[in-house]
């Protein structure tokens, strides 16, 4: 590895940037320079080494994560995949009137122009329901990955387009991860958007009305302390605690949603 390398790379991305990626070890990454110490205290909650590995995420692989937000998952995806494979962020619109929309679009190029070393692989795309093609390469990607989503396409009426535009971009036998706060059996749909929390079987039913099969849910990020009736939905707990002050010691107590993590596969 030559000077100009070393002098790119953070020292904990060294592995990184010379090309070995051990499939399956995610600690390199996680333990990067690159997370912040707020992002860092997150992987009690999200469980990210467990998740990932749980969706069978190889370096080798083509990636689209849909609507990335802050990048929370991309800072652990792009190094991951750098080398070997390639991370598509498929995020809200370049062109839109949306005020948050544009600030997040705008703070994430921010953050990964700040960085090269780590995220200069990533392709940064749109999220437009109905055009799979913004999104990222269709029929080419192993891997489409949610976080925490569907309950906003839900609000907005899109959440059957959107699933449907997933499949598109999966090849045959790829694999769609979905991450998404948990409610309780037999909530109705209009609680359920006011909420933040989605039904399994909602999900699942939009997975299965767009082609996929479910192949596997996990507990990795169940919380059993969350009681799922918040005065403020889901952002009543953090990391949003959108009372404030107000009750916050006992919202922290609970700590992040109670999440189901469904493995879906586009069949062969």
């Amino acid at each position: 590895m030559t000077k100009n390398v070393f002098k790119t790379c953070s020292a904990l991305l060294l592995w990184a940037c010379a090309g070995l990626v051990v499939a399956g070890d995610w600690n390199p990454v996680l333990q990067g320079d690159h997370r912040s110490e707020a992002a860092v205290k997150r992987d009690q909650a999200r469980h990210p080494a467990e998740t990932l590995a749980f969706f069978g995420v190889q370096p080798s692989h083509t990636v689209v994560e849909i609507t990335p937000g802050g990048g929370w998952y991309t800072d652990i995806l792009a190094p991951y995949v750098r080398n070997e494979g390639m991370l598509y962020a498929a995020h809200f619109p370049a062109k839109t009137d949306v005020g948050y929309y544009q600030r997040s679009r705008q703070g994430f190029l921010e953050k990964l122009a700040a960085n090269p070393a780590v995220f200069d692989q990533v392709k940064v795309t749109e999220f437009i329901v109905g055009t799979p093609s913004a999104m990222g390469p269709v029929g080419k990607a192993d891997q489409v990955l949610t976080f925490r989503n569907v309950h906003n396409w839900m609000k907005s009426g899109d959440g059957e387009q959107a699933f449907a535009a997933f499949y598109a971009l999966l090849k045959k036998g790829g694999v769609l991860g979905v991450v998404e706060h948990r409610a309780k059996p037999g909530t109705s749909l209009a609680t359920m958007k006011s909420s933040g929390y989605v039904t399994e079987a909602e999900v699942i039913r939009l997975a299965e009305s767009a082609g996929f099969v479910l192949e596997a849910r996990s507990e990795i990020n169940a919380n059993s302390k969350d009681t799922k009736d918040h005065p403020r939905g889901v952002w009543t707990l953090p990391p949003t605690l959108a009372l404030q002050d107000e009750d916050r010691d006992k919202y922290l107590a609970i700590g992040e949603s109670d999440r189901m993590t469904l493995k879906f596969r586009k069949p062969e």
